[in-house]
């Protein structure tokens, strides 16, 4: 008889992988049985199944998709630059509101906290990669995405609301400081289009190029995110 092909899960969708399952066993499980929707447990049963083969589609598309690279790393590309020349506009040319000064002084210690999670989420990553565990390499490396989006969102709000902090340090200090603040700066506007494209070719299953790219993205982020509590904790320390 056919067979009925359904997402199967591995570390919490950290992989996916198609899994035979057959029709008359599909059935059962999705509730179109008539003796098995009768029992009390199906339709919850049925709702979970649903909701877990529709929480990996997005991936699961992207891998099956024929999409030109060319297009999607042009679009990275020119997208990471307008977000650059944003970012740049807010530190630089922005005049935060006194409105807001004394208030939601978190921020910079959150800014500080998701960039130190981000760093340990990437050497988790790569001893998983090292050690050939792809399941859990993806979940890490996503949630080292997740924590850099999360410290952007924190940083845009923080600039926003309180504008550029001035180290008020002088001599060697304020000369190391800045050095450490302007590789910083140049490597994250690096760093955006790198990560994204190294995500697209992960996701759409183009994996050598994908270990290529990987290569050099991961020593800019996670520089980046390391010089990010290093710059806070210089800040903390003179200006804060």
């Amino acid at each position: 008889m056919p067979e009925l092909f359904a997402l199967g899960f591995i570390s919490s969708c950290s992989s996916v992988e198609f899994i035979p399952i057959h029709r008359d066993a599909a059935i059962f499980l999705t509730g179109d049985n008539p003796q098995w929707s009768a029992s009390n447990g199906s339709k919850s049963f049925a709702a979970l199944l649903d909701f877990g083969m529709g929480f990996c589609d997005v991936i699961v598309i992207m891998e099956q998709a024929q999409i030109n690279p060319r297009s999607i790393v042009g679009a990275i590309i020119v997208v990471s630059g307008f977000a650059a020349l944003f970012l740049l506009w807010l530190v630089y040319f922005h005049h935060a509101s006194a409105d807001f000064a004394g208030r939601w002084m978190f921020l910079p210690a959150l800014n500080a906290l998701l960039n130190g999670l981000c760093a340990i989420a990437l050497c988790v990553g790569l001893y998983f990669i090292k050690h050939r565990n792809q399941g859990a390499h993806r979940t890490s490396m996503l949630l080292a995405f997740a924590f850099s989006s999360a410290f952007l969102v924190s940083y845009i709000a923080n600039h926003a609301l309180h504008g550029d902090t001035i180290f008020p340090g002088h001599g060697p200090v304020r000369t190391l400081y800045l050095s450490i603040l302007a590789s910083h700066i140049i490597l994250s506007i690096v760093a955006l289009p790198m990560v994204l494209t190294t995500f697209f070719f992960s996701l759409t299953g183009r994996f050598a190029m994908h270990r290529r790219i990987a290569r050099f993205t991961f020593p800019i982020w996670l520089y980046v995110s390391i010089t990010g509590v290093v710059v806070f904790v210089f800040l903390k320390a003179y200006a804060y």
